[in-house]
């Protein structure tokens, strides 16, 4: 059956202009035929640049310029929206470390801010991005997206009888993003250098494409009543693996672990577990309030044991050197 909900739908994306949002866009386009889709982001020359890269789509596209932190503007754009993605935000964890007050600004009251306008607006739905670093947080950034997130699922209770979901879509950094290690790693060999260091090495990460990331807020979009989290089932790897992979027979000196950084990336808790839900290709954290039974979502997965986690570091699906080096051979690393 092809889904067709998207079909003359109009869509906002906070940050559009990141790869998220090029993506997004691009997918939607390619699979559905909106009315419109909005990107609305502070960067005047990003907004240029992806004009000029989907000029065969200009009729459907509408760039916004605006900042998350500013209400009225946002209240401007929501303007006949039907759906908003959330994907604006401070993601650095360094810079969010050293500017804690512009994290908070833009991660926490941004969210209450598109939260305020989709209710008075009446936006039918609303998929805020989190990410693993909002489970059990160990730097501000993971702190900001860990508010940001309860925001949402709370702004369920304030619909009323308001035709409007808020939900959640978690995954963690995505193959070749901006800051991760894959570009990292090859930024060390195009320079020539012979050996690749290792924070730790019993550090795991999952293995997710954008277009794994796209596909989940899709599912989201499509499927969400209101406050849930969804999270893909993805394959894990060892990042000393990784560094085999790309460099074979290197040296792996062991550095130390990071400031703000965690051995594994968590997406369900064991205290997670007790709402969580299995399918075959997602889990499903639902939300333990109910504000309205006309809008429950109604479990029909597998629900998980009492106990369960799911983290890179206990997953059941890992991906062998030589699976990594066929996957880098898709990786576009960001610009």
């Amino acid at each position: 059956m092809v889904l067709r909900m998207l079909n003359d739908k109009t869509i906002l994306v906070t940050g559009g202009t990141g790869s998220f949002g090029k993506c997004f866009t691009k997918y939607v386009l390619t699979h559905y035929n909106p009315k419109k889709i909005i990107i609305y982001s502070r960067d005047e020359f990003k907004q240029w640049m992806m004009a000029n890269e989907f000029k065969e789509y200009a009729p459907k596209l509408r760039f916004f310029i605006g900042d998350v932190r500013d209400k009225e503007r946002l209240m401007r754009a929501f303007e006949g929206v039907d759906y908003v993605v959330h994907a604006a935000a401070m993601k650095q964890v360094p810079a969010c470390e050293y500017n804690p007050n512009e994290a908070i600004k833009t991660n926490i009251h941004g969210a209450q801010n598109i939260i305020e306008a989709a209710l008075d607006k009446d936006v039918k739905k609303v998929v805020a991005l989190s990410t693993d670093k909002a489970v059990n947080p160990v730097n501000l950034y993971g702190g900001t997206k860990l508010v940001s997130d309860k925001l949402f699922i709370a702004a369920n209770a304030y619909a009323g009888s308001k035709d409007i979901s808020f939900s959640i879509v978690r995954y963690g950094n995505v193959a070749g993003s901006r800051g991760s290690v894959i570009p990292f790693f090859h930024n060390i060999i195009k320079n020539g250098g012979t050996e690749l260091p290792i924070t730790d090495y019993r550090m795991t990460r999952f293995w997710i494409s954008l277009q794994q990331g796209v596909e989940l807020v899709i599912k989201a979009l499509e499927e969400a009543k209101g406050g849930e989290t969804f999270i893909s089932k993805i394959p894990s790897f060892k990042i000393t693996d990784l560094a085999e992979a790309m460099l074979p027979g290197c040296r792996m000196p062991e550095v130390g672990i990071r400031e703000g950084e965690k051995l594994h990336e968590i997406m369900v808790t064991v205290e997670d577990s007790l709402t969580t839900y299995e399918y075959d290709k997602h889990f499903i954290v639902y939300p333990q309030m109910v504000w309205s039974e006309s809008k429950k979502a109604v479990p029909t997965g597998k629900k998980v044991p009492e106990g369960f986690s799911y983290s890179s570091g206990n997953n059941d699906w890992w991906l062998t050197v030589e699976e990594i080096r066929e996957l880098l051979k898709t990786v576009e690393l960001e610009k």
